[in-house]
């Protein structure tokens, strides 16, 4: 009987006994290290991170900079613009009378410098050319990336109907959120 009550512990010596040792504490703390690291550098790709960056080569180009986006091949000028089109929040159809929202955020890439300055007055017609479109969408039209090709198309079409066929060359969506 002597040998149980040897390889047995009392309460009291079972609570002065590490629950881990040592290296299995290090272990465990180096791995949350790296998964909160890895989440948070995902969440930061995830929501924009490197919108700062972005917001940058925007903010150069729309100085009068040579930025990249002068060498990509908008505009015939020579010189890169962008028409920033205000935020646009607009109610989703749906069959279930559930309350979905598109929240839209873009810039218009005018064909030349002429161009820039008539979408920028005709700003207003633009708008309300795109939001009878906009209304009629419903969530399983934003589904897959060949939904965000077919909706700038026809933001580039509508936008073209206001300031002439040709006028503008391209859409750049900065943010596109259903929810």
């Amino acid at each position: 009987m002597t040998t149980e009550t040897d390889e047995t512990n009392t309460p009291a010596e079972a609570a002065k006994q590490p629950r881990f040792s040592k290296k299995k504490k290090i272990i465990a703390a180096a791995g949350a290290v790296v998964l909160l690291g890895g989440g948070t550098g995902g969440a930061m790709m995830f929501m924009g991170g490197d919108k700062a960056a972005a917001e940058s080569d925007h903010g150069s180009a729309d100085e009068g900079g040579h930025g990249e986006a002068e060498s990509g091949g908008h505009g015939e000028g020579g010189e890169a613009s962008f028409v920033d089109v205000p935020p646009m929040v607009v109610n989703l159809r749906t069959s279930d009378g559930q309350a979905r929202f598109l929240k839209l955020h873009f810039l218009i890439v005018p064909s030349n410098a002429d161009k820039k300055a008539e979408i920028e007055e005709k700003m207003p017609l633009i708008i309300d050319r795109y939001q009878p479109f906009l209304r009629e969408l419903r969530p399983e039209d934003l589904a897959g990336s060949a939904a965000v090709y077919r909706i700038k198309e026809e933001l580039i079409l509508r936008a073209g109907e206001i300031v002439g066929t040709g006028g503008v060359s391209d859409v750049l969506i900065q943010d596109l959120i259903q929810q």
